[in-house]
């Protein structure tokens, strides 16, 4: 049965992305030799290059292109994409699409990345062997129409690595090989462990608040680790809410970014869930109007 479940829902499972692989092994190998060249200026460099690249995908990627769940102005959109790019996940438009596709089939046949099939293959297997940051154009036209009408998103896409290259050219130049192994190496390394663990840990332990109909769990922990994208089972409940964490204890700064955006007059048209004392429900509300109680399921919601 189990074998059966596995190839239902890895369709498209293949030989090992060579090129892929390379990359990870040079960039862990590269990790580990950063530790044998601390400095001050590098750990620095790690810890903030680490947040630009977390919530440039959290607040970029996830929350505003893939969800839709607020507006910024064009020029702080793309801002927050490039930011998102310095993270090397692949280009804006293959991460859009395999996350809606991780919506419309969570958990089920078709889920790029579920740990039904096993956790490792929810955390790296499907990079290294799946379709990873790949799709067709036929799959992009379904799943991003949206994306793919726009120039500096298709440019983008096609060199997303171009950002991080000119970063680490700068970061060698000005601060030399320890800050371009900390910064760069070990934080990217440590930011995809971070990312990939929502694909895996917290579809595998943590608690429900929402019954979903799979098996997303919120994860502090993981919530930590990536500014609030480990609130994963409310995420998947209201998947166009820019709000992760529902409740004031689960710390979610992306969301916190999110705000400060609206305060400055830059962030409108925010969604959001909230909890409705009189039908004792939650709601996914935008700005002063109520919405249904949201398990979306539109494709820029998901499922």
């Amino acid at each position: 049965m189990k074998t059966s479940i596995r190839e239902k829902s890895q369709p498209g499972k293949k030989g090992v992305n060579w090129g892929t692989a390379i990359l990870l092994i040079s960039a862990h190998l590269a990790a580990i030799a950063a530790l044998f060249f601390f400095s001050w200026p590098a750990l620095i460099s790690a810890v903030v290059l680490y947040w630009v690249g977390g919530s440039g995908i959290g607040m970029g990627f996830h929350r505003l292109l893939t969800h839709r769940g607020y507006r910024v102005p064009k020029p702080i959109e793309y801002f927050l994409v490039i930011c998102g790019s310095l993270a090397l996940e692949g280009g804006p438009i293959q991460w859009v699409t395999t996350h809606r596709i991780h919506h419309a089939h969570t958990d089920r046949a078709g889920d790029p990345h579920t740990p039904r099939d096993g956790g490792w293959w929810a955390h790296i297997g499907w990079i290294l062997r799946g379709t990873a940051q790949d799709h067709d154009q036929a799959t992009l036209e379904r799943y991003a129409p949206d994306l793919i009408k726009n120039r500096f998103y298709v440019l983008l896409d096609r060199f997303y690595y171009v950002p991080l290259i000119i970063l680490a050219v700068l970061m060698l130049a000005f601060g030399g090989w320890s800050v371009l192994l900390w910064g760069i190496f070990l934080r990217v390394t440590l930011a995809l462990h971070a990312t990939w663990l929502v694909n895996s840990a917290t579809h595998m332990w943590g608690r429900k608040r929402f019954d979903t109909g799979e098996d997303s769990r919120n994860s502090w922990w993981v919530a930590l680790l990536t500014f609030g994208e480990g609130w994963h089972n409310n995420h998947h409940a209201h998947p166009t809410s820019a709000r992760h964490g529902l409740k004031w204890y689960e710390i979610d700064f992306n969301w916190w970014g999110i705000r400060v955006l609206q305060l400055l007059g830059l962030a409108r048209g925010i969604k959001r869930a909230r909890f409705d004392a009189s039908t004792a429900a939650w709601r996914l509300v935008r700005g002063k109007s109520k919405r249904k109680r949201s398990f979306a399921n539109a494709q820029t919601g998901g499922a």
